[in-house]
């Protein structure tokens, strides 16, 4: 299925869902690309685990839209050169619950809407906005989590130089089982081509220290 097949496929996803997706990437500092990388490396994954189709067409969907409350959100913080202070990183903890209301907004199913909630879970149970723990958290979700962190790490954001791809992949390897769901990591390591096949980010970003916040 792939990201090629969300862009071209409009019965699943209009022109005003690819303009928000474009818009989340602005606002978040990144350049052009950034939520279709996200799409591609989940998708890639879904497949490894054999999700049905439909599965796979809401994992898409929350992929390319799961950061839509921080558009609406719009924090001038999201785009400093900077590390956030701890005043704004619980504010930005309202986002993934902000996002499930615009995905309804959007008349998407509750599947996706879901996914976009529990994007930001972890695996240990002390992710946001509900400490849902291992598989309390829906495989889609947990796979998000994965590809959003991986396309966060090996893209240049407002405070820092992005990873190498196989610095990204140990960042994953270390946090399997606190973070990640060990299964999902380890059927990422199986997924190559990563860097040439996805979609690539376009616009150069300033570059900082690296910052913990993803």
């Amino acid at each position: 299925m792939g990201v090629n097949s969300i862009l071209a496929d409009k019965p699943r996803l209009d022109d005003k869902l690819l303009a928000t997706s474009s818009s989340m990437d602005s606002v978040e500092g990144y350049a052009a690309g950034q939520a279709s990388r996200v799409a591609w490396v989940a998708d890639a994954l879904a497949e490894k685990f054999n999700l049905a189709p439909r599965d796979r067409q809401f994992l898409e969907q929350a992929a390319l839209l799961h950061d839509i409350g921080e558009v609406t959100m719009n924090r001038e913080y999201l785009r400093s050169a900077r590390t956030l202070t701890a005043t704004e990183r619980l504010d930005l903890e309202r986002h993934p619950v902000i996002g499930e209301q615009d995905i309804a907004k959007l008349d998407l199913p509750k599947s996706v809407q879901l996914i976009v909630r529990w994007h930001h879970e972890w695996w240990n149970g002390t992710g946001y906005p509900d400490g849902l723990e291992g598989e309390q958290i829906p495989l889609a979700a947990r796979i998000l989590r994965v590809a959003d962190t991986y396309c966060s790490l090996t893209a240049d954001r407002p405070w820092r130089q992005a990873m190498t791809d196989e610095a990204a992949r140990r960042e994953l390897t270390e946090w399997a089982g606190i973070e990640f769901d060990p299964a999902i990591v380890l059927a990422f390591r199986d997924v190559r081509m990563m860097q040439e096949a996805a979609p690539r980010a376009s616009e150069p970003v300033s570059n900082e220290i690296f910052s913990t916040y993803r």
